[in-house]
C-alpha cells in the first residue's frame, strides 16, 4: 500500500538525519567496497536458514547501497519503479507471506544481501524477526586478529548448534556458552538443548532491546553471557518479560562496565590517602571486639590438601592476628559445587559478614549471583582478568618476582640449562615463565629454559628432569602442608640427590588482604578517585606493596644477594621491568627495542607467547586435566598457537 511506503520513507529520512548527526554511514554497508578480493576466497555453501534479520548487515554491491538506509528502510520515491515493487511487495506480505528465501552471503557472522534486499525491507519495516536465507558462508584466512579468532569458535559451535544469532566479541565465549548447557562445542547438541538456547536467547534479547539494550556497544551475545554469569539460566524459562527486564536492570553498572572493558581500574599499589580518617568519617562504622568487622574466606576444599588455598589460609589467619578481634575471619572449607557456594554466601549473609573473599575464579559466577542478593556485602574474587563492577578481583603481580629467580636460576647453573614447571596456562602466568626466561638471560644470555607442566594428565615432569639431568630447577612455588619436599622455588639437585634450596617466591597473602581491609576499616574502600561505579577494579598488588616478595637461602652468596636486592630496587622503581624494549617469542619479534616501547597491562596478562630461550610450548586445553576444564573456561589463555606453530 502507498501509505505504507510513504510512512516507511518517513522512517527511513529521519534515520538518515540521525546517522547524518552521529557521523556514521548512512546507507547500507556493501561487502565489495570493505572485502573487493571476497570472490578469491574459500566458500562454503550452507544452504537455506533462516537467520535474525537483525544480523544482516548490508548488501554485496555497491550500486545497492543508496537505495536503502542503513537499518534497510527504503529511501527512494514511491512514483519510482523501486517504491511500487516495494509497495507490492508490501501487499504480498499482508495476503500471504513472503516465502522465496534471498540469497546472501556470510562473512565473520554477518549477512550480506545478493538477491533480496526489497524483501529484507519489508519484512524488517513488518517487525519480523527473521528470514530464509540460501546461505553461502566465505572463510576469512586464519590469524591471531581477535575477530578471526571469534569466528572459527563461531564455527565450531555452528557445528554442533546449526544456530545463528549468538554473536560474541571476546575468545572463549562460545566454549564458556556450550558449557552453561551442559554440552561441549566437539559432540552435535541434542534438538532439545538447541531449541531451549534459541527460546532463553530470544527471551533476553527482547527483554534487552526493550532495557535500551540496543544502545550499548556490546553484543546481546555478550550481555547475555553476563546474565548467566548472575542468573541461573532455567530462571529464563520461567519468568516473565517483566521480571527479566528489572533482573537486566539490576546488572545494568555491569553491562557498562563490560562495554568499557578496556578501561578497567588496574591498582597496583595500596591506597593511603585516607590513612587514619575513621573519626573524621562519619560514614565510616567504627569497629571493636564487640562488634568486629566480619569477613568470610571460601575455600573448595580443606587448605591443608592443596597448596594455594594454604597460602590462602595463611593469609586468614595472619588477618585475624593483626586486628586481634577488630576482625573476625572465618572460613567455609568445603564449596566446591554451585550449590554449596551459594549456601556459603547465604550463610555468610546470615553470619553478618560483610565482606567475602572467593578463593578461585571458579567462584567468580557465584560471587555475582551473591552480590545481586546481597548488594551490601563487599565481595571479592582471586582472579586477574575476570573483571566485574559487582566483585573486585585481587591477584599478585608475581611477573617481578619471577624476574629476579630467573636471575638466580642462571647464576647456579653449570650447564646454560634450567628446568622450569608450570602447573596450567592460566592468564597471568605465561607472563610469569617469561620473566622467569629473561631474567635468566640478562645473567646467561645461553641459557635455555626447559618447560614442562604438572598439570597436564600424566604429568612426569620431575622424571623428566633427572633423565635430562637438569641441575637446576624451578618447581612448584608453595608448599602442601600435608605433602612437605624441599623441591619447590628454584633448587639445585646435586648428583648425590641432594638438594639445595636457592630461592622461593613468596606470596604474602597476609599483606594482601591486611591492605584490602584496611580500605575498608578506615573508611577509603570507594576513595579512589576517577573510578565510576560502572568500572571494574583489579588489585593487582607486587613488590611495592609487600604483596609478594622472593626468600632466599641462607646457602647463596653475599653477591646473589646483593643481584636480587638491585633488582628489586629497580623492578620498585620502575627503571627494570622484563617487559620493556626489545622482545622475542619463539616465532618471531614481539615488540623492537625503540621508543622505550613496552607491554600494556593487558598485553602481560593475556600474554599467548614464550620467549625464545625458551623449549617447550604451551598445552592444548585438551591434555590438561579434567579438575581445571572448568577455570580455563574462565582464565585460561586464549589463542594458544598449536605444538607445530610455537616451534
Amino acid at each position: 500500500m502507498r501509505e505504507d511506503y510513504v510512512k516507511a520513507k518517513k522512517q527511513a529520512d529521519k534515520a538518515l538525519r540521525k546517522a547524518a548527526s552521529e557521523g556514521r554511514y548512512p546507507y547500507l554497508t556493501s561487502l565489495d567496497s570493505f572485502l573487493p578480493n571476497y570472490m578469491t576466497l574459500a566458500k562454503v555453501p550452507v544452504g537455506v536458514k533462516d537467520i535474525p534479520i537483525r544480523m544482516i548487515a548490508g548488501t554485496v554491491t555497491e550500486s545497492r547501497q543508496n537505495a536503502f538506509t542503513w537499518n534497510f528502510l527504503p529511501t527512494l520515491r514511491y512514483y519510482t519503479e523501486f517504491g511500487q515493487k516495494w509497495s507490492t511487495l508490501y501487499d504480498a506480505q499482508q495476503a500471504e507471506g513472503i516465502h522465496d528465501p534471498i540469497k546472501c552471503f556470510e562473512y565473520l557472522n554477518r549477512f550480506y544481501v545478493l538477491e533480496g534486499n526489497k524483501r529484507v525491507s519489508v519484512l524488517s519495516y513488518c517487525g519480523a524477526r527473521s528470514i530464509a536465507a540460501d546461505i553461502t558462508r566465505i572463510l576469512p584466512t586464519k590469524s591471531d586478529d581477535i575477530d578471526i579468532r571469534v569466528y572459527y569458535e563461531f564455527l565450531d559451535y555452528y557445528k554442533v548448534t546449526q544456530l545463528y544469532g549468538i554473536v560474541f566479541s571476546k575468545p572463549g565465549c562460545y566454549a564458556r556458552l556450550a558449557t552453561l548447557y551442559g554440552r561441549d562445542l566437539t559432540e552435535p547438541w541434542p534438538i532439545e538443548t538447541v531449541e531451549d538456547l534459541r527460546s532463553d536467547f530470544n527471551r533476553f534479547s527482547d527483554a534487552y532491546d526493550a532495557k535500551g539494550g540496543e544502545n550499548l556497544r556490546i553484543s546481546a551475545g555478550d550481555a547475555f553471557l553476563i546474565y548467566l554469569g548472575f542468573y541461573h539460566r532455567q530462571s529464563l524459562q520461567e519468568d516473565t518479560r517483566s521480571s527479566i527486564e528489572k533482573k537486566i536492570g539490576l546488572i545494568w553498572n555491569e553491562l557498562l562496565s563490560a562495554e568499557n572493558e578496556g578501561n578497567a581500574a588496574l591498582l597496583d599499589t595500596p591506597d593511603t590517602s585516607r590513612k587514619g580518617n575513621i573519626l573524621t568519617n562519619l560514614f565510616t562504622p567504627v569497629y571493636t571486639r564487640e562488634q568486629p568487622l566480619r569477613v568470610a574466606f571460601l575455600y573448595s576444599r580443606p587448605p591443608k590438601t592443596s597448596r594455594w588455598l594454604y597460602g590462602h589460609e595463611l593469609g586468614r589467619n595472619e588477618l585475624n592476628q593483626t586486628y586481634e578481634g577488630v576482625v573476625d575471619a572465618i572460613c567455609f572449607d568445603d564449596c566446591n559445587t554451585e550449590e554449596k557456594l551459594d549456601a556459603a554466601f547465604d550463610a555468610a549473609a546470615a553470619d553478618l559478614d560483610e565482606v567475602v573473599f572467593t578463593t578461585s575464579p571458579d567462584m567468580m559466577d557465584a560471587s555475582k549471583r551473591a552480590a545481586i542478593r546481597y548488594p551490601n556485602m563487599k565481595i571479592l574474587n582471586c582472579s586477574i582478568d575476570l573483571m566485574s563492577s559487582a566483585v573486585r578481583t585481587y591477584y599478585p603481580k608475581m611477573y617481578e618476582a619471577k624476574l629476579i629467580m630467573g636471575a638466580l636460576a642462571a647464576s647456579y647453573s653449570d650447564d646454560h640449562r634450567i628446568g622450569y614447571v608450570a602447573d596450567y596456562p592460566l592468564n597471568g602466568n605465561i607472563a610469569n615463565i617469561n620473566a622467569f626466561a629473561i631474567g635468566a638471560a640478562m645473567i646467561d644470555p645461553e641459557v635455555r629454559i626447559i618447560l614442562k607442566w604438572s598439570g597436564i594428565k600424566n604429568s612426569r615432569w620431575e622424571e623428566e628432569f633427572n633423565e635430562q639431568a637438569i641441575g637446576v630447577i624451578s618447581g612448584p612455588d608453595l608448599i602442601r602442608p600435608d605433602e612437605a619436599s624441599r623441591k619447590y622455588g628454584v633448587y639445585k639437585r646435586l648428583a648425590d640427590g641432594t638438594i639445595h634450596n636457592i630461592a622461593a617466591p613468596l606470596w604474602n597473602w597476609g599483606q594482601f588482604y591486611i591492605q584490602i581491609v584496611d580500605t575498608i576499616l578506615d573508611g577509603s574502600w570507594n576513595n579512589r578517585e576517577n573510578i565510576s561505579k560502572e568500572q571494574a577494579i583489579n588489585y593487582w598488588f607486587g613488590f611495592s606493596s609487600g604483596a609478594i616478595n622472593v626468600i632466599l637461602s641462607q646457602n647463596i652468596s653475599y653477591y646473589s644477594r646483593k643481584m636480587a636486592f638491585l633488582f628489586q630496587q629497580g623492578i620498585e622503581n620502575g627503571t627494570i621491568n622484563p617487559f620493556c624494549g626489545e622482545l622475542r617469542s619463539q616465532t618471531g619479534l614481539i615488540q623492537d627495542a625503540g621508543g622505550g616501547s613496552q607491554l600494556t597491562n593487558d598485553q602481560i596478562i593475556h600474554m599467548n607467547w614464550l620467549n625464545d630461550n625458551i623449549i617447550g610450548s604451551l598445552p592444548d586445553p585438551s591434555q590438561l586435566t579434567d579438575t581445571i576444564h572448568s577455570t580455563m573456561e574462565r582464565s585460561g589463555v586464549q589463542g594458544i598457537p598449536t605444538a607445530e606453530e610455537q616451534k
